[in-house]
């Protein structure tokens, strides 16, 4: 079998029909990411495609131990998460990266366009009090964000800040000058973006995730784009769900780490 590059992305996008993923739709509308495929035999029609969006990587289709094989995100990082389609792409997972494969539950969030509550949204977005303060993510927040571990994926996804100022979008919550959350888009597509929320570890548990996470939703719906959200655990399905996001399935995921 021969893995290769996808070009033309309408010749793997039947792979991923009906998959709701936002991830998905930034690679297949050419947004973001790449695409491999899997050609049996040299015949030309391929089998099995894997999507390589930020830290993620979807499977569908007849998925293959080659297709598994020099994945670009987990050569590059040494990490990854695998999300395949079928229970049968999960035993190929399995047995290829074996202990280095961490099996997980993740959890995606209903899309629902029509569904939040802006009067309250407002409200959340309002609560932090000095020495706290919404804010957008411009240059300077950029950079301080930029430049610490816990804050990098918010917009670590970009290739630069004219990149990020050009499509993405985000809030960070600021104690005096230095951000302490925030929330922005971890990948975007042509009508949204999927959300990235993080909170430096000593700042954890006092709204501040959810003051951001308002204020970027708001952020998005005026300029209408949809804010989507997929949920890592169950703390991160709560405070979605405080937002206005209902439970749409949870579902299975491999951290994968070289």
């Amino acid at each position: 079998m021969q893995v290769y590059e996808v070009t033309d992305k309408k010749q793997i996008a039947p792979f991923f029909e009906g998959w709701q993923e936002t991830m998905l739709y930034s690679c297949l509308q050419g947004c973001m990411g790449r695409a491999f495929a899997v050609d049996a035999q040299g015949s030309g029609q391929p089998v099995a495609a894997r999507i390589e969006v930020a830290d993620f990587c979807f499977l569908a289709g007849q998925v293959s131990e080659e297709l598994l094989h020099n994945i670009t995100i987990l050569r590059e990082k040494g990490f990854a998460i695998l999300v395949p389609r079928e229970e049968a792409a999960a035993a190929v997972i399995e047995r290829v990266y074996g202990q280095k494969a961490r099996r997980v539950v993740r959890y995606a969030m209903k899309k629902e366009p029509d569904i939040f509550a802006v009067e309250r949204l407002r409200e959340l977005a309002q609560k932090p009090e000095a020495p706290f303060r919404v804010v957008r993510i411009e240059e300077a927040v950029y950079e301080q964000l930029m430049a610490q571990e816990w804050s990098r994926d918010l917009c670590g996804h970009f290739t630069d800040y004219a990149d990020y100022a050009r499509r993405g979008i985000g809030t960070a919550v600021l104690h005096g000058t230095t951000p302490v959350a925030g929330a922005s888009s971890y990948t975007v597509y042509r009508e949204g973006i999927e959300i990235e929320i993080d909170t430096r570890e000593d700042y954890r548990r006092r709204g501040l995730a959810l003051a951001c996470g308002a204020a970027l939703i708001l952020l998005c719906l005026e300029q209408g784009r949809y804010p989507s959200w997929d949920a890592q655990n169950k703390g991160s399905v709560a405070l979605a769900e405080k937002l206005g996001y209902h439970l749409d399935r949870a579902y299975t995921a491999y951290e994968v780490c070289l």
